[in-house]
């Protein structure tokens, strides 16, 4: 097969050698050029230091971005996101019922779909909820919904929260009344999965097989009954059971690897997932059925036994592996939170989200008055709210991503625990509220790192540790893969990768070629792009410089995944000829990816810029967490890694994809990778001007950008220092949704809510306010002075900066360990950045 490369032009580019040659010759003096104007841009700006140090900080509310709604929501569509642990709840009122979908991190089917563990719906009579009286509002201070309405003048509160440390969610309906009691409630569980059903085309998309299905797709029903007893009142009991046989084996299978089949990691067999809904004042009803939207469903009903004033229940959820279903039910009866354990547990979880507002925020336009949320008044068009918005939405995503604090499973990119009717957000998606496109046990690297790379900045550290496990237990799988495909060492992990560690199959693809090679996915868009796992070994990094993290048990993943190109490419020089290396001792990273766009690159940037700051990173480390063995074998690799390719476009100096490439596949600029996340480019960096060329030049640059899902362009503007642009992409990431709740962005190129949309735009938001180079803190690196804001964010060297910038002048600063004030660099006053 012959292919078109696409050359950088002999006039226009210079060698390697050249580059190299170039780079380091000028590098002396750049940096020394750079340091004297830091130091001298650090002197000017100290007075207003003292001065902000001086100045009376102003308190954050979180408060002030609590979503509140005084009407019904139309659907599902309309809901409102609640969470904590690792429990998602879709809550909405429709027609005076309340009603909520539960989702949990690990609830994963047989065909790896992220089920929902099924819809709530509470009915009371007489109704509450029907009068003007009506508010559903999100009290972000202590992460939980309250319903408010009347019946008879008389105030009626209906209190939902889910439980941070264990998984549980709680209700809580009271009635300011007199005289009698006199309400009546029902509690329905509603399922759509009360039969088998054959998954079909389409609907395929939210499981492993997508457009690839082998046979008769079939997500078996689920097991419901209903019950009474005297300690816990009405009780629903719900579940989803696999079996021994998953499409974990199917895959194995596939990829040819069942000669170590036991060795590798499984999630799904034999994993069940639901659920104990108790209510103490109810008793079991015969069932109902109905439609919900497209999705038939049979209705589990509790009712009062008896008219009350108020009433409780509480849900308690499970997903875990074990062949012993009785034994399941059992625990899950015992676990049940009752009596004073539920208050304890209440003021624990109001705790904790009180201690999350508190670690991080971003305010803009501090002084804007939010108002009335139903006054036609509000000036939604006026830049006030459009700034205001920006930030009250920075902190609803926050949100979201808080709800899967703990879960074993990283936040999914492609709606996390918040999805809901697939026909809402597509016509042509008839299906049930299990569906997601691109996949439920599926997870994308490049998508995933979007969601969790704000963390860092945001303080979330323990966020961070349900992403940073899922690889390292697929360490193993990684390892085992290069061993037998390939009889080398190294973890080869793939761009698009199951839960289970392996290559998603459909994608792997089940028509490949006679003789092809079992260790390489027969793809497109995914061929040869291993580079993806090396932004989580820098998340990891990250972590310890920003937390103090202790990594020791991360450090073998990281290890592996560098070793993995050094062998893999060694490996294939030696396949195609004599030599493993190139005539300057440099490993041939060939055929690559520069994502998924430069097909069969020879040297793309964003491999080399991955290596080059993993194994400065590693070697930064002290000897406690290196040992000599592994520095002089990290210290050699990285004598190994090609330099940059760079080139010139219209005679400047710019960073080149690749050195050549064979075809341009996406819509990505991988170019930029070498700003971010890399860091090598960037405000207070040598060479700032190779990377704004590259922004301002590269026709494909140009043409890709964009705010939509994924994209981070706002990104590269924010760490190349120009302030209008980052600006200006960033607010359009943050606007408002076109959905009721405002964070609930998307599809994009996914699903609702884009996840990866809101974390992209959370990482521009932060880089415009704070960055690092060196140990100097730079302070409004890209933000427009004119534009107030109060933010704290979270610094490398385990630090923390408040700062409040009003009326163009940073009229507060604090600091935390005070020592690292000196390393302060506020850039308000710069010259804008070539291009701004």
């Amino acid at each position: 097969m012959k292919y078109k490369y696409h050359k950088i032009p002999v006039s226009d580019r210079l060698s390697n050698r050249q580059v190299f040659a170039k780079r380091h010759l000028i590098a002396g003096a750049r940096l020394s050029l750079w340091l004297l104007t830091g130091l001298c841009l650090s002197l000017v700006v100290s007075v207003d230091k003292v001065s902000a140090q001086n100045n009376r900080m102003p308190i954050f509310s979180i408060q002030k971005d609590n979503i509140s709604w005084p009407r019904f929501s139309l659907n599902a569509a309309g809901s409102m996101p609640l969470g904590g642990g690792d429990i998602g709840l879709n809550v909405w009122t429709e027609q005076g019922d309340i009603l909520f979908y539960m989702a949990k991190s690990d609830a994963f089917d047989q065909n790896n779909t992220l089920l929902k563990l099924g819809r709530i719906r509470i009915h009371v009579s007489p109704n509450p909820f029907v009068h003007t009286s009506f508010n559903q509002s999100l009290h972000l201070q202590d992460g939980s919904i309250y319903i408010k309405g009347s019946v008879d003048g008389r105030p009626v509160t209906l209190h939902l929260w889910v439980d941070v440390r264990h998984p549980a969610i709680h209700g809580n309906l009271t009635y300011d009344h007199k005289g009698p009691s006199n309400l009546n409630a029902l509690i329905t569980y509603e399922s759509w999965r009360d039969k088998d059903h054959t998954v079909k085309g389409k609907q395929n998309n939210q499981n492993s097989y997508k457009f690839g299905p082998q046979g008769i797709i079939l997500m078996k029903k689920d097991s419901i009954s209903t019950g009474y007893d005297q300690q816990t009142g009405g009780r629903i009991l719900f579940f989803h059971a696999n079996g021994d046989k998953t499409v974990f084996d199917v895959t194995v299978h596939q990829q040819k690897l069942d000669s170590v089949k036991n060795e590798l990691y499984d999630p799904l067999k034999n994993r069940i997932s639901g659920g104990l809904l108790c209510a103490p004042e109810f008793m079991a009803l015969s069932p109902t059925a109905g439609t919900y939207l497209s999705t038939p469903y049979t209705g589990y009903r509790l009712g009062t036994r008896k008219p009350v004033a108020g009433f409780s229940f509480h849900i308690q959820l499970s997903s875990t592996q074990t062949p012993d279903l009785t034994g399941w039910v059992s625990q899950l009866k015992q676990s049940i939170r009752t009596g004073s354990q539920v208050s304890q547990d209440w003021a624990v979880t109001r705790q904790w989200w009180q201690s999350f507002w508190q670690r991080s925020f971003i305010d803009i336009s501090p002084d804007y008055n939010t108002g009335d949320d139903s006054s036609p008044k509000r000036a939604k068009d006026s830049s006030g709210y459009r700034y205001f918005t920006m930030g009250r939405n920075y902190q609803l995503f926050r949100y979201m991503l808080g709800a899967n604090a703990y879960g074993k499973f990283p936040t999914k990119f492609n709606g996390g625990l918040f999805t809901y009717d697939p026909v809402l957000v597509d016509s042509t998606y008839p299906f049930t509220p299990d569906f997601r496109n691109w996949g439920g046990g599926t997870f994308t690297a490049q998508n995933q790192r979007l969601v969790y790379f704000p963390m860092l900045k945001s303080g979330d550290f323990d966020l961070l540790q349900s992403s940073f496990d899922f690889y390292n237990r697929l360490l193993k799988t990684a390892e085992l893969r290069s061993l037998i495909y390939w009889h080398h060492k190294g973890a080869a992990f793939t761009e698009q990768l199951e839960n289970f560690g392996l290559p998603n199959p459909s994608e792997y693809s089940w028509k490949r070629p006679p003789g092809y090679d079992p260790g390489m996915q027969y793809n497109a868009w995914l061929e040869y792009e291993w580079d993806t796992v090396l932004e989580f070994c820098k998340m990891m990094l990250d972590a310890r410089d920003y937390n103090n993290t202790d990594i020791r048990s991360y450090l073998p993943f990281i290890k592996s995944c560098l070793s993995f190109f050094d062998a893999h490419y060694q490996y294939l020089a030696e396949k195609r000829g004599a030599r493993t290396l190139d005539g300057n001792g440099h490993l041939i990273l060939y055929p690559g990816s520069g994502a998924e766009t430069y097909k069969l690159a020879y040297n793309a940037s964003s491999t080399i810029a991955a290596l080059k700051t993993i194994t400065g990173e590693l070697l930064e480390l002290p000897d406690t967490l290196l040992d000599k063995t592994d520095r002089d074998y990290v210290a050699g690799f990285q004598k190994r890694i090609p330099p940059l390719p760079l080139t010139r476009i219209k005679g400047k100096e710019a960073i080149a994809p690749a050195i050549t490439w064979a075809r341009i596949n996406n819509q990505e600029s991988p170019q930029l990778y070498p700003v971010y996340p890399w860091g090598i480019y960037g405000v207070g960096k040598p060479d700032l001007d190779i990377a704004l060329n590259t922004w301002n030049l590269d026709t494909n640059v140009i043409k890709n950008r964009s705010y939509i899902g994924w994209k981070q362009d706002n990104i590269f503007a924010a760490r190349l220092g120009l302030a209008r642009q980052a600006f200006d992409l960033t607010a359009l990431k943050l606007k408002d949704g076109p959905r009721r709740f405002p964070a609930f962005w998307g599809p994009g190129f996914d699903w609702v809510p884009d996840h990866n949309w809101g974390g992209s735009a959370m990482i521009g938001l932060q880089e415009m306010l704070l960055q690092t180079a060196g140990d100097s803190i730079i302070l409004f690196a890209a933000w427009p002075k004119d534009i107030d804001v109060h933010f704290k964010l979270h610094a490398t060297r385990q630090t923390t900066v408040e700062a409040w910038l009003k009326n163009g002048k940073l009229s507060a600063l604090k600091v935390l360990p005070a020592y690292r004030q000196k390393d302060i660099i506020n850039y308000l006053d710069k010259k804008p950045a070539a291009g701004q």
